[in-house]
């Protein structure tokens, strides 16, 4: 009798495990279904805030670069009779206004890339593990590739 009963809990705790094993299985394929799958009003949200944040940084970014060019043919006037520590400080300030500019261009095509992720029907997708990425961080970080675990892994590395 001891023995059936070994046998019985047995079969028992395999049961629960695969019950849970199949329900992490249905969730999360139903989950990527679910975020995969939009309705047409949600697409059209989406695509509309990004495209309207995309012109918005475009617009910045060639302000930004105007400003640049500007800055750099006055400087170029004004740098008579400046000392190293003029020259040095002016160089400075050119290099983080181009920083700021290379930064304005990353960001525009990480719009970009969510716009094709979008046409292409996996916006909101990992592109590492292809889970769901939160509602929540596509709110906060609309042109956001990677789910939050997969963005620790990267930012260790």
């Amino acid at each position: 009798m001891p023995a059936a009963k070994a046998t019985g809990g047995t079969p028992a705790k395999k049961t629960v495990a695969t019950k849970k094993a199949a329900a992490k299985k249905t969730t999360a394929p139903s989950a990527a279904v679910e975020a995969a799958q939009r309705s047409p009003e949600e697409v059209e949200q989406i695509r509309a805030a990004l495209t309207e944040r995309l012109e918005e940084l475009r617009a910045e970014y060639s302000q930004t670069v105007t400003d640049i060019a500007e800055l750099q043919r006055d400087r170029l006037a004004d740098s008579a009779g400046d000392d190293q520590v003029d020259t040095g400080s002016k160089t400075l300030e050119r290099e983080q206004e181009i920083t700021l500019a290379n930064t304005m261009h990353e960001r525009v095509i990480q719009v970009e890339h969510a716009l094709e992720r979008l046409e292409a029907g996996n916006y909101g997708m990992c592109e590492r593990c292809g889970k769901p990425i939160p509602a929540a961080r596509l709110a906060a970080f609309p042109s956001a590739t990677l789910c939050v675990d997969c963005k620790q892994l990267e930012e260790r590395r």
